[in-house]
């Protein structure tokens, strides 16, 4: 399982993210209100200013004040098949490694 750091030392789960969205509009304002009423709010904010929302394969809704575009980033480093530090083109014969 791996966890993505959503801020502040929280983490959530990467395999239970469903949606990543900014919490700028009214229908994202409207989605953190009916989560609340679910009692399905999660708060990892730490009083600071909500910049994006998780959604999770519970209906959870996981507020955090990292942009989305920084979570997004964070997902896609934890993905270990498109690291470019393992990426490797096959060599051509008879040439070799520069020092």
């Amino acid at each position: 399982m791996k966890l993505l750091n959503v801020g502040f030392g929280n983490t959530v789960a990467i395999e239970r993210i469903i949606a990543v969205i900014n919490a700028g509009s009214a229908p994202s304002r409207k989605l953190k209100e009916l989560a609340k009423q679910a009692e399905k709010l999660v708060d990892a904010t730490e009083g600071r200013r909500t910049r994006s929302m998780l959604i999770m394969d519970s209906n959870h809704l996981i507020l955090s004040s990292v942009q989305p575009d920084t979570i997004g980033q964070r997902m896609a480093a934890l993905e270990t098949e498109y690291h470019l530090a393992e990426y490797h083109q096959p060599r051509k014969q008879g040439q070799q490694d520069e020092p």
